[in-house]
C-alpha cells in the first residue's frame, strides 16, 4: 500500500534521507525507530508530502505523493496522521476538532459529522469528555481526541510520530492501548516511536534508521532476536535497559 523507493532529501547541505526504501503491505503495522536525528520523523512526514522529497518516489495506494498532479489535501485526508503535540484547536471542544476537517474536506452533514465524533470517542475512552476543550485535557486525552481525529477521516492508513514523547509515563499506556487496538482491527499503521515494548506487542515489522539510512528492515523477531547491525545492537541493549 506505501511504498517507498529509494528516497532522498537534505536540507540545504544536510542530509536528512539517504536512499531510503521500505514498503508497508495493507493491515500491516510497521515501527520505525532509531536515534534522535536519525531522519524517522522526516520519513513519515515525507510519506504524506508535509515534507517534499529530493529525489526517488513514495506511492501510497498507487498514487505518487510527489508528482505534481496529484491532490495533495486529497491524498492527505486518507492518511491519518498523529503528531507528537497533538495538533488540536484550542478554542474548539473535543466534539468540534473531530467535526471540522469532515464538514470541510469529506462535505459530511454535520449531524452525520458529529454523530461520527461521539462514536469515535466512544472508541477511544473520551466520549464523557466530548465538550471539554483541549486545554481541560490532560495530555493523554488529547492525544486521544487527536487519533479519533484522524479516524474520522476514514482513512487508509495511519502514521504516528512519536504520538507518547510529550506525555507523561503514566499517560503513555491509555495513548498505546488505543493504538493497540487499533492494529487490532487491522488498520494500517507506520508507527515512529521508542517504545519497544508496544512495538514487540504489536508490530509486524521494525525499520531501524541511523543517520538518515535504513539500517534495518525485518520481521520484529528478528530484530529482537537477532538484529544485524552492530547500530541497531548497541541501540536494544541501550533503551531496553530503561
Amino acid at each position: 500500500m506505501i511504498v517507498v523507493e529509494h528516497v532522498h532529501k537534505s536540507y540545504g547541505s544536510t542530509k536528512v534521507l539517504e536512499d531510503c526504501s521500505t514498503h508497508i503491505a495493507r493491515g500491516e503495522i510497521v515501527v520505525v525507530c532509531g536515534p534522535s536525528g536519525s531522519g524517522k520523523s522526516t520519513l513519515i512526514k515525507c510519506i504524506n508530502g508535509l515534507e517534499p522529497i529530493d529525489s526517488g518516489r513514495i506511492t501510497v495506494d498507487g498514487v505518487s505523493v510527489s508528482d505534481a498532479r496529484t491532490n495533495l489535501p486529497r491524498l492527505r485526508a486518507r492518511i491519518g496522521m498523529v503528531f507528537q503535540t497533538f495538533e488540536l484547536y484550542p478554542h474548539m471542544t473535543a466534539t468540534e476538532n473531530i467535526t471540522l476537517a469532515q464538514i470541510k474536506a469529506l462535505k459530511r452533514p454535520r449531524a452525520a459529522a458529529v454523530s461520527r465524533a461521539h462514536a469515535l470517542l466512544e472508541r477511544v475512552g473520551m466520549r464523557e469528555f466530548s465538550e471539554r476543550y483541549p486545554a481541560n485535557l490532560s495530555g493523554g486525552q488529547q492525544q486521544r481526541v487527536a487519533i479519533a481525529r484522524a479516524l474520522a477521516m476514514d482513512p487508509i492508513a495511519m502514521l504516528f510520530d512519536e504520538p507518547t514523547s510529550a506525555l507523561d509515563p503514566e499517560m503513555i499506556t491509555e495513548v498505546l492501548d488505543v493504538m493497540t487496538a487499533l492494529a487490532q482491527d487491522g488498520m494500517t499503521m507506520v508507527v515512529v516511536t521508542h517504545e519497544m515494548g508496544f512495538a514487540r506487542r504489536v508490530a509486524d515489522r521494525v525499520v531501524f534508521m541511523d543517520q538518515g539510512r535504513i539500517v534495518e528492515d525485518s520481521a520484529k523477531e528478528a530484530f529482537f532476536d537477532r538484529a544485524g547491525s552492530e547500530r541497531a545492537r548497541q541501540f536494544l541493549s541501550r533503551i531496553l535497559r530503561h
